[in-house]
């Protein structure tokens, strides 16, 4: 028997994993990494594991937070479509964004990418996007792993996971303090985020829409370019209002949409009344009506417009809303927290009206 180099005997580049392709692969992101480098990190990439310094960071006594988050059937439409350059940053917001509303600065960040067959050309556009993330939020992106795994994916497919850790001063942590007569500011998201697909991708298979086609809700782009819009990162802005003392809670809304996740940081005994209307992006109003999905179905697994819930002091709105402002965030008034019996719970209305 002769392997594909030649020798006579087996080879793991025969078996379908191709080391030199791997080590090419690190040589290409280490740029990317070494761009995303801030205060605290120590080394680079290529070591076994990533070393970070809390207090070279800046953090007096620091509480360690961490996250782990992947993008979902997201991932089908970017490998059906061909755009892998922004899927990466959908990684990085869905962790950077669970960091930020417990307080926490994001500090580092790592990746994991899994394929059949690894295309190094794929890949690093994928890990530009994680990079590009990490940027924009001054996170480091300390290393990562590579696994090419023959027989384990199809031809063309790979999986994305991250894995984040921020660090926030001890006494700092969110929530802290909501009570009753708080109010609710949403944060507009940027369209479906990295939630959902498995029934945006249903909702499309049964409309006959090819992904190529022009969007229906956005005729200026096609449908797949349109649903790959990346997930907001809100960590700037909510740091901010924290740091500035303005914030008691927030909210990532992913999956779970509104009921399920703004509970997630109310105490016992409060609810959250969701009683104005907010701008619904067409996508949504688009996917209710193609896909015949009740409102409440909407509201339970998207965003449907607003990726962040920060619950405010009254006395505190005007200040937040100019803060948000001068950093170019569009925020609309939800509603308020009230007392409640019991477990935390939501109530939008009216909701049927939203994606008319």
């Amino acid at each position: 028997m002769t392997s594909k180099d030649g020798s006579n005997g087996e080879t793991y580049r025969a078996a379908g994993v191709d080391i030199e392709a791997g080590d090419a692969l690190v040589e290409a992101i280490k740029p990317l990494a070494k761009a995303t480098v801030r205060a605290g990190v120590l080394g680079g990439i290529g070591g076994f594991g990533a070393l970070f310094d809390p207090r070279a960071a800046g953090f007096a006594d620091p509480i360690l937070v961490a996250t782990t988050d992947g993008v979902g059937t997201k991932l089908r439409l970017a490998i059906d479509t061909g755009i892998h350059d922004t899927v990466g940053i959908d990684l990085v917001a869905m962790c950077v964004n669970d960091l930020v509303v417990q307080g926490a600065e994001p500090l580092f960040f790592l990746d994991y990418f899994a394929t059949g067959r690894l295309d190094p050309a794929i890949a690093a556009r994928v890990i530009a996007g994680i990079a590009e993330g990490c940027r924009q939020v001054g996170c480091a992106l300390t290393g990562g792993e590579t696994a090419e795994m023959p027989g384990m994916y199809g031809a063309g497919d790979y999986d994305l996971a991250g894995f984040a850790v921020g660090a926030a001063e001890r006494g700092r942590l969110l929530p802290e303090g909501v009570a009753p007569g708080d109010i609710l500011l949403g944060l507009s998201s940027t369209g479906v985020h990295s939630n959902g697909f498995s029934l945006v991708r249903r909702i499309i298979d049964a409309a006959g829409i090819g992904l190529d086609a022009p969007a229906p809700f956005a005729p200026e782009q096609t449908l797949g370019g349109a649903l790959m819009a990346p997930t907001a990162l809100y960590v700037q802005p909510v740091l901010a209002l924290a740091r500035a003392g303005l914030l008691r809670a927030a909210a990532h809304i992913t999956g779970g949409g509104l009921p399920g996740n703004l509970p997630r940081v109310l105490p016992e005994g409060t609810a959250a009344v969701i009683d104005r209307a907010w701008p619904v992006p067409p996508v949504f109003g688009w996917l209710a009506r193609t896909g015949n999905v009740a409102a409440a179905e909407m509201l339970r697994v998207f965003n449907c417009g607003i990726g962040m819930v920060l619950v405010i002091r009254p006395a505190d709105e005007a200040a937040a809303l100019d803060l948000l402002a001068g950093a170019g965030v569009i925020a609309h008034r939800l509603g308020q927290i009230t007392a409640g019996t019991g477990a935390p719970e939501v109530t939008i209305g009216p909701a049927d009206t939203l994606f008319a």
